[in-house]
């Protein structure tokens, strides 16, 4: 079965475009998980927690984007490492994560990097 997860950092942004993604991707509507205004640098969002707790071995996880699951490479590699204990696979935007492959861990990592840099830059130019 597959799983989805959308989130977005505030209340004026819309889950629109993720939703209908993750449709698209197959992810079937009753099982796609939100969070809405809350920040990726928060891992105790309900809609993660809930999305996590739905998955099962042999499940997939899907997101669009790897920020739209964490805004740090700790947090990104500790989900990652949790979903892989429980045998469930991690798909990123249709393109699946492979924790056995060392090209799949550093495309990950890179992507983690880049999400935790542009956390990085956002809070640097709001306090500007």
């Amino acid at each position: 079965m597959q799983i989805g997860y959308a989130r977005v950092s505030t209340t004026d942004q819309d889950l629109t475009s993720q939703r209908d993604a993750l449709l698209r991707m197959g992810v079937r509507d009753a099982n796609i998980y939100v969070d809405h205004g809350l920040t990726g640098t928060n891992r105790a969002r309900p809609g993660l927690r809930e999305a996590l707790a739905a998955v099962r071995e042999g499940d997939t996880l899907v997101v669009t984007k790897l920020d739209r699951l964490a805004r740090s490479v700790k947090d990104a590699r500790d989900i990652a490492d949790e979903l892989t204990t429980k045998g469930v696979a991690l798909s990123l935007g249709g393109s699946r994560y492979d924790p056995t492959d060392p090209v799949g861990r550093l495309l990950f990592n890179v992507l983690a990097m880049v999400a935790e840099f542009e956390r990085d830059l956002i809070s640097m130019r709001t306090k500007e």
